[in-house]
C-alpha cells in the first residue's frame, strides 16, 4: 500500500504477512530518506519497524495503550497513526515532535523524553483501567538500557505485587545510545543468546493452547524447555518478581511477533515479551555503529553517511572542549576519574575512556547512582568529573544536595547541553539547572564564555575543595589550549566604546557576541561576563550600582531563580538603588525548534536585547 495513504492503524489490519513485510521495507526506506533531510533519531526507529507494525496489527490503538520508552523510538508509530505527511517538519519549529506528544494525536497516550518512566506509567494506567472497570490492553515498549534503570525496577517491584494485566515489550538491542553496560545487561545477554523460549506458567500455557498460533508457539517452546531450564536460565529476573516471561522473540519476524502478541492478549497478569531487535537495521552505517554516532543525527548524505552539518574550521563541540581539558588535567593528576550515566558518546568522553580506562566509569542510565558513586570516590581522595546533560541532571537533584553538597565533597559536575538545545524540545532543554542548583549550599556554579575560560574554570575546579558545577551549551566553540588563573566568584568587565550608557550582564558565549555587536553598531555599553552564578561577584555589583546606569541582565535560561533573581536578591538585601531590566525565559516550557527560532520566539535573541537597550539609552 502507499505509505502516504495511511490514516490510522486500521489501514493495516487486513494486510497479510507478506504485505506487512513489504510495508516494513517501505517504512524503513522512508525513514532513512526523511531523517537524512531533517535529522532525528535514526537507529532506534530503524530497529523497531516490524515490532511497531505487529503491535498495531494486533492491538487496537488508541483504545489499547501503546507507548514507547523513550519516545524518540516512536517514528514508525507516528507513520502508522496518520502523520507521515508531517515528517518533512520533524523536530522543526511548530512541526512534528521527535517524541510522542498527546497534543499531536489520540494515539500518543504518554509523553517521555527521559528513560525508564514507562513501567510506572503502565501500572498507573492498568490500575486506573481496573478501578473504572474498563477493558483494554496496556503495552509499554521499553528498551533494555531503560529497563536497567532504578525507576524501572521500582515499578517492576510493584507490578509483580499488583498482578494487573499488562504486556511489557522489552526491546532488546544491546544498545542505549552506545553499548550497554552492567550486570543486568549481562543477564539479558544470557537470556538473549539462548535462542529459545522460557517456560511460562500454566495459565499462559492454557491460553496459548486455545488457538492455532498458540499451539504452534507451545510446540516450539516444548522442544527447548528442558535445555533452557537446566542449562540457561532456570529462573530469570522476571519470574523472581512474579512476572511471566516469554522470549527471546525475533523482533524482525512479523509473523512470529503477531503470533506471540495474539497469544499474549489472552494472558492474565503482567507479562514480559523479550524481543530482540537490531538497532539501525536496514542502513549499514547505523547497523555497524557501536559508538552511538547514528543514534541522533543531523542531516546527512545517505550514500556516504557524511554529516551535512560541519563545524566551522578550528571549532570543536563544547563537549569535546571540556573533555580535552579534563584529559589534559588528568595526565598530571592521577586522582582524576571520569563518570557518565550512559553518555560516553553524547558527552564526547571517548578520549578519556580510551586514555584512562581504569579511571573511567559508565554507570548506565542511572544519574542518581552515578552522582552518589562520584561522592564516595571524592570522599576517598579521588577527583571525580561527572558529565551529565542538564536535562538529565534533574534526576540527580537529591544526590547532589544530600550526598555531594551536604558533605562538601569536591566533585566536578559538567552540566552538558545547558540552555536551549533546539529540536529535542521541552524534555531536553537545559534551562532549569541554575535555579535548581543555586539554592544548594557549598556549590560553586559557573559557565565559561569560551574554550580558554573553560580550561581555566576546570583547573580551578580540580584544585579546589568544594563541589563545582560547570555548565556548557550544545554547539561548538573555537579551540584553545590556553589557560589563566581565575579567582573564584569573580566577573570580568568589558567596556565597548568610552562613556558607557548602559550595562549588560550576560554569561556564556553570548558575552563575546554582545561585545562584537555593540562595537559594530557603535553602542556605548559596558558588558559584564557573569561567569559565576554562585558565588556572585558582590564587589563588581557594588561598582556597577555606583555607576547609576541602566542594567540589563541577559540570560538564556529561566528567569525564575536564575542570574537576575540572584542579583535582585543581593540588591534588595544590600539596599541597592538600581533599575534592573531582565531578559530571559518566562514561566513556561519551551517547545522544539531551531535555536534561532526559539530565541526569537522567547524574546531572548540579540536583536531583542539591542532593541530594548536602544529604547532605554536613546
Amino acid at each position: 500500500m502507499n505509505l502516504f495513504d495511511l490514516r490510522s492503524p486500521d489501514d493495516i489490519k487486513a494486510l497479510k504477512e507478506e504485505e506487512l513485510k513489504e510495508l516494513a521495507e517501505e517504512i524503513r526506506r522512508f525513514l532513512i530518506m526523511s531523517i537524512a533531510k531533517t535529522g532525528g533519531h535514526l537507529s532506534s526507529n530503524l530497529g523497531v519497524v516490524e515490532l511497531t507494525i505487529a503491535l498495531h496489527k494486533v492491538f487496537d490503538s488508541p483504545r489499547d495503550k501503546i507507548f514507547f520508552d523513550v519516545g524518540h523510538q516512536s517514528y514508525v508509530h507516528k507513520i502508522l497513526t496518520g502523520r507521515i505527511k508531517e515528517f518533512k517538519t520533524l523536530r522543526q519549529y511548530k512541526g512534528l515532535s521527535g517524541f510522542q506528544k498527546r497534543r499531536e494525536s489520540v494515539h500518543d497516550v504518554w509523553e517521555a523524553g527521559h528513560s525508564s518512566t514507562s513501567l510506572s506509567a503502565a501500572l498507573g494506567m492498568a490500575i486506573a483501567r481496573d478501578l473504572q472497570k474498563e477493558h483494554y490492553q496496556v503495552i509499554p515498549v521499553i528498551g533494555d538500557a531503560a529497563f536497567a534503570s532504578g525507576m524501572s525496577f521500582e515499578a517492576l517491584n510493584q507490578i509483580g505485587e499488583q498482578q494487573r494485566n499488562m504486556i511489557i515489550i522489552l526491546n532488546d538491542n544491546d544498545m542505549s545510545i552506545s553499548k550497554n553496560v552492567g550486570a543486568i545487561q549481562q543477564t539479558l545477554t544470557k537470556m538473549r543468546v539462548s535462542k529459545s523460549y522460557t517456560a511460562l506458567k500454566s495459565d499462559l500455557k492454557g491460553a496459548l493452547s486455545g488457538n492455532q498460533a498458540g499451539n504452534a508457539l507451545l510446540k516450539a517452546m516444548r522442544s527447548v524447555k528442558n535445555a533452557v531450564k537446566e542449562n540457561v536460565i532456570p529462573d530469570n529476573i522476571f519470574t523472581e518478581l512474579h512476572i511471566d516471561y516469554i522470549g527471546p522473540v525475533d523482533g524482525h519476524d512479523i509473523g512470529e511477533l503477531i503470533k506471540v502478541f495474539e497469544s499474549a492478549k489472552q494472558h492474565q497478569g503482567p507479562l514480559v515479551i523479550h524481543v530482540i531487535t537490531k538497532k539501525g537495521k536496514g542502513y549499514p552505517y547505523a547497523e555497524n555503529d557501536k559508538e552511538g554516532k547514528w543514534h541522533g543525527v543531523s542531516p546527512f548524505d545517505i550514500e556516504s553517511g557524511r554529516s551535512l552539518s560541519m563545524l566551522p574550521h578550528g571549532h570543536k563541540s563544547w563537549s569535546e572542549i571540556i573533555t580535552d581539558a579534563v584529559c589534559d588535567l588528568a595526565e598530571q593528576n592521577k586522582q582524576i576519574v571520569a563518570i557518565t550515566p550512559a553518555m560516553i558518546s553524547g558527552s564526547k568522553l571517548e578520549r578519556f575512556f580510551s586514555a584512562y580506562p581504569q579511571r573511567s566509569f559508565d554507570c548506565g542510565i542511572a544519574e542518581e547512582h552515578a552522582m552518589t558513586f562520584a561522592a564516595a570516590l571524592a570522599l576517598n581522595g579521588f577527583r571525580p568529573f561527572i558529565s551529565v546533560y542538564s536535562s538529565f541532571l534533574q534526576r540527580a537533584y537529591d544526590q547532589i544536595n544530600h550526598d555531594v553538597a551536604r558533605m562538601d565533597l569536591p566533585v566536578v559536575i559538567g552540566v552538558d547541553r545547558a540552555g536551549l538545545v533546539g529540536e529535542d524540545g521541552e524534555t531536553h532543554h537545559g534551562v532549569f539547572d541554575i535555579a535548581m542548583l543555586r539554592s544548594i549550599p557549598n556549590l560553586i556554579i559557573a559557565q565559561p564564555k569560551d574554550a580558554k575560560e573553560a580550561r581555566s574554570l576546570l583547573k580551578l575546579a580540580f584544585s579546589g575543595s568544594h563541589p563545582f558545577v560547570i555548565r556548557y551549551p550544545r554547539g561548538s566553540e573555537a579551540q584553545s589550549t590556553e589557560c589563566e588563573a581565575i579567582t573564584c566568584g569573580t566577573w570580568v568587565k568589558y567596556p565597548c566604546i568610552a562613556e558607557a550608557k548602559a550595562i549588560v550582564i550576560a554569561y556564556g558565549s553570548d558575552v563575546d557576541k554582545i561585545i562584537a555587536k555593540a562595537k559594530v553598531n557603535e553602542i556605548a555599553l559596558l558588558v559584564v561576563n557573569a561567569r559565576f552564578f554562585k558565588p556572585l561577584d558582590h564587589n563588581c555589583l557594588d561598582e556597577l550600582a555606583q555607576m547609576h546606569l541602566p542594567i540589563f541582565v541577559y540570560e538564556t535560561d529561566l528567569l525564575a531563580g536564575g542570574l537576575s533573581s540572584a542579583i535582585l536578591e543581593y540588591g534588595n538585601d544590600s539596599g541597592k538603588d538600581w533599575k534592573i531590566h531582565r531578559i530571559g525565559i518566562g514561566d513556561h516550557f519551551v517547545e522544539h525548534g531551531s535555536l534561532p527560532n526559539l530565541r526569537k520566539q522567547e524574546h531572548i535573541d540579540l536583536n531583542t536585547l539591542f532593541e530594548e537597550l536602544l529604547h532605554v539609552i536613546r
